[in-house]
């Protein structure tokens, strides 16, 4: 990670989950129970919305005990799986699942079948309507998490506002901007605060979930989003290497993948959140 939101994932970690198990409690509890409640960590929107969707109208049927706990970071819901704080989450897509094992030495694994949906990213502005009258030296504020940031600069080289180093992964950063005919400055920001930087910066490009909970629509109010057509960032079900088969998360699995949680998100969200599935 870099500047201040990247210092060290271990020392985040390590005090997001501090807070994070003391104000929402531990998986653990489901355990001592006899096993059969299935603890989710979860971002609150949509996932958190979604899964209680499923706790509230699918589950008891199903025969599935499900408690949701939500945390409001990024780093959170892994390394409570990791520690056995939970049993599972589903809050991020694999691109960044994969920066996050590499940089922690984590084995969380997306569970096979259970993509949910896609938050098309999108970039917003109080002051522009479209990218292309941003002025020249204007400032766009980016997440800071590596795969956010790669997300969001490809977004505007899509809408040829600036230009990319050619074959640049899921790992790039401003440095690796080859053009930039309008001299952008580029701000980088927790992922959480970029709404919040709307006033202060000229557009942000801001993920789903914080744009819904800033009541933000990639439909509506996005003066520039993602396509959802072969787009690799649909978010998923996650467990710990090994608990893939364990027959609650198989449940859950199906459950997230149903008709009738298309339908949920489809009318719930109205384009803001698109069924993976």
């Amino acid at each position: 990670m870099r500047n201040t939101a990247k210092i060290t994932t271990a020392v985040l970690a390590a005090g997001a989950l501090t807070f994070g198990l003391s104000a929402c409690g531990s998986g653990s509890d489901s355990k001592a129970d006899g096993g059969d409640t299935l603890t989710v960590a979860a971002t609150p929107t949509p996932q958190g919305e979604i899964l209680t969707y499923v706790k509230d109208h699918l589950a008891k049927k199903a025969g599935l005990k499900l408690e949701v706990k939500e945390f409001t970071d990024y780093v959170t819901p892994n390394t409570a799986v990791q520690q056995g704080e939970v049993d599972a989450n589903y809050f991020q897509h694999q691109p960044y699942l994969t920066d996050f094992n590499k940089k922690n030495g984590t084995d969380i694994v997306a569970v096979p079948g259970a993509t949910v949906h896609l938050e098309p990213l999108g970039v917003y502005s109080k002051g522009v309507k479209k990218l292309d009258d941003l002025k020249k030296g204007a400032t766009v504020a980016l997440p800071n998490d590596t795969t956010n940031e790669a997300r969001a600069l490809k977004l505007l080289a899509a809408n040829g506002v600036i230009g990319l180093k050619s074959g640049v992964g899921y790992d790039a950063t401003p440095k690796d901007v080859t053009s930039n005919p309008k001299g952008l400055k580029f701000k980088e920001l927790e992922a959480a605060q970029l709404p919040r930087s709307l006033g202060d910066v000229d557009a942000a490009v801001i993920n789903g979930n914080y744009a819904l909970e800033a009541d933000l629509s990639p439909a509506k109010d996005a003066i520039a989003a993602e396509s959802p057509k072969d787009n690799p960032y649909g978010n998923f079900l996650a467990v710990k290497k090994g608990e893939e088969d364990d027959p609650r998360v198989q449940k859950l699995a199906k459950l997230l993948t149903s008709p009738e949680v298309k339908k949920f998100i489809e009318d719930k969200y109205q384009g803001a959140v698109v069924p993976a599935f």
